[in-house]
């Protein structure tokens, strides 16, 4: 924001130092975002000839040459690797992949596995933390992992440390003082959860147990693991699936968590060694596995947002023709690395050969993207004049300003007219672009179903239809209906952050 829609004497204009934190982002697809500030900021630095530094970090990444030549660092001066040969505990990693199918034996089966690597781990006086993927199943794992300590006979083990432990007195009145009845609960068999929905003075507490000794296995979610140092040895990781609201479903947790988890294990002041654990489903064991060997290099995802972020140039005035615009693509990841791997941009080795530059090929994006822009009424376009030029309409300056995406304002374009009634206007904004990832789940549809019969206006789409579903989460927040289920909770907070920037 602070480069898109700067101008002279805006902060943008006076930063003099960009540090991108977890640079490896550009192969997400968020990824154009970091694409257009390097590449916007390269130019503005050649344009001023200012000198603005900028600084990529990352644990995570493979190509890290590539990217060095995208942010122009001086390969001899500026180019730091770091390899595994510098972590001051050495860590084991174990890989399991489990066979089963069906989802409840999926989860059946790492429980299991889960129970045998923590009882390893406590017969050998070791604390062990396990990482889950949501709140609730913090507290069913423990459940499960206490039951198959019961039925195993070995809750003894745990019980014993905790009624032996010489500061037991005190940390038992601090947690009868808790409101949380699962915590009073695991505290007696010691053990602890630890995630976001819980009170900060309860997390505190559990942090304080578990970094005393009191408490010998810690379940908690993916937070725990950016800047908490806690004498873990052994870090268990259920599981690689987690619920990702922007994308309206689960998906692969990505490596950087994954390595941020590992780090976990095996503190330099706490311990010597230390052993990370990653249970999965067998078929994504080897992209893992290949992932953390440093084998697949990142790609870039800058074309399926070319034509947002073209506007945003257009809109600030840096690029005004066809020409500029093809020159601005040089400046990105995607440039790069379609010069080193053409195949996943539909270029062949011949074309490079040809046409080193790819003056040809970054023309063909642009002209692409400024033909659909120049549909939405974004930009004009005139693409039958020898310049190209390229030149902004209040359509496309109110798109870049808020961040609405071509295919929304194209579909405006296309429904909104006179006199919409207000159960149509709601259904115009509901089927924003921006909401296409909230794809419906068979477990939703009843409770959909069931808020549906709150709703004041009438919705004009089905509840197994992503714009009947955005509508009626809402219209339950504006009207604060109940929301039971956790997905639909986390989709209805990003419904209402961006419907008021939509409509």
């Amino acid at each position: 924001m602070v480069t898109r829609k700067g101008g002279d004497g805006s902060l943008g204009s006076i930063v003099s130092l960009i540090i991108i934190d977890e640079v490896h982002l550009l192969a997400d697809e968020r990824g154009a975002v970091i694409e257009t500030i390097v590449a916007r900021t390269q130019r503005y630095i050649e344009a001023s000839q200012r000198f603005v530094r900028l600084v990529g970090l990352s644990a995570t990444l493979p190509n890290y040459r590539d990217v060095a030549t995208f942010l122009r660092v001086n390969p001899t001066r500026g180019l730091f690797h770091f390899g595994p040969e510098y972590r001051p505990t050495p860590l084991d990693q174990t890989f399991i992949g489990i066979t089963e199918k069906s989802r409840n034996k999926q989860k059946e089966m790492m429980n299991r596995q889960a129970y045998e690597k923590m009882m390893g781990a406590l017969q050998r006086d070791k604390q062990v933390m396990i990482f889950v993927h949501s709140r609730k199943e913090t507290v069913a794992t423990l459940e499960a992992m206490k039951d198959t300590c019961a039925k195993h006979a070995t809750i003894g083990l745990l019980e014993n440390y905790v009624s032996l432990h010489p500061q037991y007195g005190m940390w038992k009145k601090a947690i009868e003082k808790s409101k949380s009845m699962e915590l009073q609960q695991l505290f007696h068999v010691g053990m602890g959860m630890h995630n976001a929905g819980m009170l900060r003075s309860d997390r505190g507490l559990v942090e304080s147990m578990f970094e005393c000794g009191l408490l010998r296995v810690l379940c908690c979610t993916a937070t725990l693991a950016w800047g908490v140092n806690l004498p873990a040895h052994t870090v268990i990781i259920k599981g690689t699936e987690i619920y990702e609201p922007d994308r309206g479903g689960f998906v692969d947790v990505s490596i950087l968590d994954v390595m941020q988890i590992f780090g976990r294990a095996g503190r330099p002041q706490y311990d010597t060694t230390g052993h990370a654990i990653l249970l999965t489903a067998h078929d994504k064991l080897n992209n893992y596995l290949s992932l953390l060997a440093h084998q697949s290099p990142m790609e870039s995802n800058f074309i399926k947002a070319l034509p947002d972020h073209l506007n945003a140039e257009i809109v600030n005035g840096t690029i005004t023709n066809i020409q500029e615009a093809s020159s601005w693509l040089s400046y990105t990841f995607l440039y790069i690395r379609m010069k080193k791997n053409p195949i996943p941009y539909g270029l062949k080795f011949d074309e490079i050969f040809n046409d080193p530059g790819l003056v040809q090929k970054r023309k063909e994006l642009v002209h692409d993207a400024a033909v659909l822009l120049d549909q939405a009424m974004m930009i004009r376009y005139d693409s039958h004049g020898v310049s190209g030029n390229l030149s902004v309409t209040d359509l496309g300056r109110v798109a870049s300003h808020y961040y609405i995406k071509y295919q929304t304002i194209e579909s405006f374009n296309n429904n909104l007219r006179a006199h919409l009634t207000d159960s149509e206007s709601l259904h115009v904004l509901c089927s924003s672009s921006e909401f296409d990832q909230l794809k419906v789940r068979p477990e939703e549809i009843a409770e959909i179903d069931m808020l549906k019969n709150f709703s004041t206006i009438q919705i004009r789409a089905s509840s197994d239809d992503t714009a009947g579903k955005v509508n009626t989460l809402l219209q339950a927040y504006i009207n604060r209906s109940r929301i039971n289920s956790f997905t639909l909770q986390s989709d209805s907070n990003y419904v209402a952050q961006n419907a008021a920037r939509i409509g």
